[in-house]
């Protein structure tokens, strides 16, 4: 008796012990859990739940599983067919990307020369237009009237147009390249610029050729950031909406457009959620890879210094730049040079006839409101996704930087970067399934589409933040604190100055991506609310040489407004993107 006595005295005490001290580390992750619930609960109400409800509708009807729904997805080898040119095409992409973007990101990390900079900001600015403007870039420079092929038969009096990509494949993969050579010029660029010189100049010494110190040194360092920009690449064409929809035409479809046709053309729901589905376990084996490459790469880059670039002296040296600077100004400066004359190019000569009439309500229109209507609602759902994502994600961003996070962050940091991985017409689409009952009855509600556009803007805040956040010394603000400051003070003397060009840039970015927004915005835009990217989809899927202009015009617009918002990234960012 005593000694069972004693079991449960000590048995007790080991019992109050373990509260005790298990209770401080819980306490001190409080903070950190309570920031991390808005943007979980978000997550948990706009991201998973329409999964899941796409999931059910691919695969359950009254409650029992059947797999006899998706009979037209295993009887028909359509979609095998357009699985292998979703996966050939990224590859295609992301293989033409690499064979342009390398030879430029070696030319803008190695050397210093006048230019450099609006290179730099040139070749950024497709990355952060929206795909539909892309799309109507390329048509305006290689379409049938586009400003090259009219320029060749006036030039040799041809009575047809001689260059003959639209809807072609070739189309479709030079758009790819414009719109993500910045990926591997960014990425790989700023690792180069990380790698020590000595190691080569230590190789040549010792009787290694150019050549050999490249293949033996300089790439193998390189290897994990030439991998992750690649996968990248392949992740954005594989998921690619606007470009396959506007230059492929009916000819070709990818998984995505797919999606969309079978959803809003056919209206067959359980088909398009089971497409959805198959997007999606393919975009998060990729994603997962990403991740992983991306995470060797970043050691690498820790473990070197950045260096800055050399002048160009030696003749090759002069050449590579001046071949560099030329194919980086055609691939990105011509479709947007074509974009802005064709929108002001009339019968009449140039004339701003275009953009005035998108200011002008026209009984005719074939909007249900006027153009000018697009404008100020994407205006207007771009500053409510601004807000929303910049509280969601500053929440995330914090919490995740604390030191006495633990094991959250090793399981919630990719957890917040899932909407990366999914493609904005899955996103889209489940949403209009799943939020359709009492009491998330959001499909006729306006507030549908900052929510959408904030899901998809969330990682790229959470990224954006998420480093300012750990760069902040922890001894720093507890010496503040001992020296007497208030948590206030604290946030407003120390950590404010370090964030304040982070949110600025983090602001911007969710703004951008609003903007633009077009894959999940097709789904869930009312007809009487459509944003900039709907309006210039309308106006190309209508004859006349007006709708063609004042698509042009929109376009443009929505450019100018998309390259100044890069401009303020690069300003608010102080050092070169290395990653994304």
């Amino acid at each position: 008796m005593p000694a069972s006595i004693t079991q449960k005295n000590v048995r007790s005490f080991e019992l109050t012990q373990t509260f005790f001290v298990e209770d401080r580390p819980i306490r001190r992750r409080l903070p950190a859990l309570l920031l991390i619930a808005p943007p979980l609960a978000f997550l948990a109400l706009f991201y998973f739940y329409p999964l899941l409800s796409l999931f059910d509708l691919s695969f359950f009807a009254d409650g029992q599983f059947q797999l006899e729904r998706l009979s037209g997805l295993i009887s028909s080898d359509y979609y095998l067919r357009t699985l292998w040119f979703t996966s050939w095409q990224a590859l295609a992409s992301t293989g033409l990307t690499l064979f342009f973007g390398l030879p430029a990101a070696f030319v803008l990390s190695q050397y210093e020369f006048p230019g450099r900079r609006l290179l730099r900001v040139i070749s950024g600015i497709p990355f952060v237009l929206p795909t539909i403007v892309v799309a109507t870039a390329f048509h305006a420079l290689l379409g049938p009237s586009g400003l090259l092929n009219t320029f060749l038969m006036r030039s040799f009096q041809l009575q047809t147009a001689p260059i003959a990509l639209d809807h072609s494949i070739w189309a479709i993969l030079l758009a790819h390249v414009f719109y993500n050579m910045t990926v591997v010029i960014r990425i790989v660029g700023g690792f180069w610029s990380t790698l020590d010189p000595t190691l080569v100049q230590a190789a040549r010494i010792l009787g290694a050729s150019p050549w050999q110190a490249f293949r033996k040194i300089t790439l193998p360092l390189l290897l994990p950031a030439i991998l992750t920009s690649a996968l990248l690449v392949f992740i954005f064409c594989f998921c690619s909406f606007g470009v396959i929809l506007i230059l492929g035409g009916p000819r070709f479809a990818t998984l995505e457009v797919a999606i969309y046709r079978q959803a809003v053309h056919i209206f067959n729901l359980p088909l398009a959620a089971a497409l959805s589905l198959i997007q999606i376990a393919f975009t998060f084996v990729l994603m997962w890879a990403y991740t992983s490459l991306q995470r060797k790469a970043s050691v690498r880059m820790l473990s070197l210094g950045r260096r800055k670039p050399r002048p160009c002296k030696r003749g090759m040296e002069r050449l590579a730049v001046a071949t560099a600077s030329f194919v980086l100004s055609c691939f990105s400066g011509l479709p947007l040079t074509a974009l802005v004359l064709q929108s002001l190019h009339t019968a009449h000569g140039l004339s701003l006839r275009y953009y005035t009439h998108l200011f002008t309500d026209s009984d005719h229109s074939i909007f249900f409101v006027p153009p000018r209507a697009a404008i100020e609602n994407s205006l207007l759902f771009g500053a409510a996704t601004m807000l929303l994502a910049l509280c969601l994600g500053f929440c995330a961003a914090k919490a995740l930087s604390q030191r006495n996070a633990g094991k959250l962050t090793g399981f919630l940091d990719p957890l917040f970067m899932l909407p990366l991985s999914t493609s904005a017409v899955t996103l889209g689409f489940g949403f209009i399934i799943a939020l359709d009952t009492p009491p998330l009855d959001l499909r006729s509600s306006i507030l549908l589409v900052p929510l959408a556009h904030s899901l998809v803007a969330f990682p790229f805040v959470v990224r954006t933040l998420l480093p300012a956040l750990r760069s902040i010394p922890q001894n720093t603000k507890e010496a503040a604190t001992m020296l007497g400051a208030s948590p206030f003070q604290v946030w407003r003397h120390i950590e404010v100055p370090v964030l304040s060009s982070a949110l600025v840039a983090a602001a911007v970015f969710a703004f951008t991506i609003s903007l633009g927004e077009f894959g999940a915005t097709v789904f869930v835009a009312r007809p009487q609310t459509p944003t900039l990217p709907l309006a210039v989809y309308r106006f190309l899927g209508q004859p006349g040489a007006l709708n063609y202009g004042q698509a042009m015009a929109m376009s443009s617009l929505l450019m100018l407004v998309t390259a100044l918002s890069f401009l303020a990234l690069e300003k608010a960012t102080p050092r070169d993107w290395g990653e994304f």
